[in-house]
């Protein structure tokens, strides 16, 4: 974002609703404008038809030979009851093979799409839909089996022993798009701050699930903005740290009321200890993902900055700014390596949305592939459609996975990101 951009953002962006019109209503000037020509640093093997969702999770398996991916069966309109999404994967060797299905789920939509990720080498695992109620589907592809937990999950741990998990019905009421048209029983979607909600910790293995923390209690934990009593409050975007002690989360509140103003924070539960670590984030993160030396980048304001900082340790409170004022825009982050990371932009006043990969220790960054959005692509009233790129890495760090519509549809893309 240049200099005014960047003012004009920091003055709306804590009310969704000004801050999509004034968005709008600034793009519409250049939509008069030839569109840009695409560029990538390597080609892109694109899938049509297909997407995989959020960035914190990989697509990819451990050995790389496969990468998951949803299938859609609807035209563009939000997901409603009924809707199908099917679950799969590609074989592949640098490009994708043909479409494996494994099933077929109730419960989606377009940013995170099922939450389906790798449980363990040959075991996937994503949200379902029994009746009126919320599942989980393991499926195991070397034996073609499959079994269900009784509730959904979010991520899982590197183990496949644990899942986090939260009220996916009170997400859906306070953050439209990113839950379900299938509520749960934990939603409690009249009251502001129930004690009976929050972040669930689930076996795998048992089919059972514990509060690791309430809602109510996340109010007793740190120091939260004046009006949170009469917020709304929720639980999203959690993640298993590496070695598995750790769960990270976001903890938000809204005031659904009047502004819908959405106010954030991060935080790590201890899984030994059961404490809980507030990052000095200031009232504002929005993304984030560990490394393997149990660190965090997240896009998230320190002092007065808005920037992807490193937290270099699970209590959050050691901390260094990466890459500003280059990168000065909130973005999607995947490490490529323990000190590097791709992250990517929303699409900007011509609708471009880019690719850069960064190196956390030099602050370098180089564009990796900037790629048309087209407007019908766009959300509208928070009907949430969009695509963004939410950029995954391979394990090898050679691959990068991202959802595009820059061919005209929605497509998911992997593109070799070294020269």
């Amino acid at each position: 974002m240049n200099k005014i951009e960047k003012l004009v953002y920091d003055i709306v962006k804590g009310n969704p609703k000004i801050k999509i019109a004034i968005r709008n209503l600034y793009q519409s000037f250049f939509d008069i404008l030839p569109n840009k020509k695409d560029y990538s640093i390597n080609g892109i093997d694109a899938k049509e038809g297909h997407f995989f969702g959020f960035h914190d999770v990989s697509p990819f398996s451990q050995d790389s030979s496969k990468v998951l991916a949803n299938k859609l069966t609807i035209p563009l309109h939000m997901p409603k009851r009924g809707d199908v999404l099917e679950i799969g994967y590609f074989p592949f060797d640098g490009k994708m093979g043909d479409f494996v299905k494994v099933g077929e789920t109730l419960a989606w939509n377009y940013h995170k799409g099922s939450r389906l990720q790798w449980l363990g080498k040959n075991s996937l695992i994503y949200n379902n839909a029994s009746g009126d109620k919320l599942i989980s589907t393991v499926y195991d592809i070397s034996t073609n089996t499959e079994k269900s937990l009784s509730f959904p999950m979010d991520s899982v741990s590197a183990c496949g022993n644990y899942a986090a998990t939260f009220s996916y019905g009170r997400l859906e009421r306070l953050m439209p798009g990113y839950g379900y048209s299938v509520y749960d029983d934990d939603s409690f979607n009249d009251t502001k701050i129930p004690g009976n909600t929050g972040l669930f910790l689930g076996d795998v293995n048992k089919d059972t699930k514990e509060l690791l923390v309430s809602l109510k209690e996340l109010t007793k934990i740190g120091t939260l903005t004046p009006e949170y009593e009469d917020c709304h409050h929720f639980v999203t975007h959690t993640l298993f740290s590496p070695d598995g002690r750790y769960i990270s989360f976001l903890h938000r509140w809204t005031d659904v009321s009047y502004t819908n103003k959405r106010h954030s924070r991060l935080l790590t539960i201890d899984l030994e200890t059961k404490q809980c670590h507030v990052a000095p984030t200031n009232d504002m993160v929005s993304h984030y993902v560990w490394n393997n030396k149990n660190q965090i980048i997240a896009y998230c304001r320190t002092g007065n900055i808005d920037s992807h900082v490193l937290f270099e340790e699970p209590t959050l409170q050691k901390h260094k700014r990466v890459a500003y004022p280059r990168l000065n825009s909130d973005g999607h982050q995947s490490f490529i390596t323990d000190d590097s990371f791709v992250t990517d932009t929303y699409p900007d006043k011509y609708r471009m949305a880019n690719l850069y990969s960064v190196d956390c220790n030099t602050n370098e960054v180089v564009l990796l592939a900037r790629l048309n959005s087209f407007k019908r692509f766009q959300s509208q009233n928070f009907m949430h459609w969009c695509c963004d790129l939410h950029p995954r890495m391979d394990p090898s760090g050679e691959y990068i996975c991202f959802d595009s519509v820059h061919t005209g549809k929605r497509a998911l893309c992997v593109m070799k990101i070294s020269k």
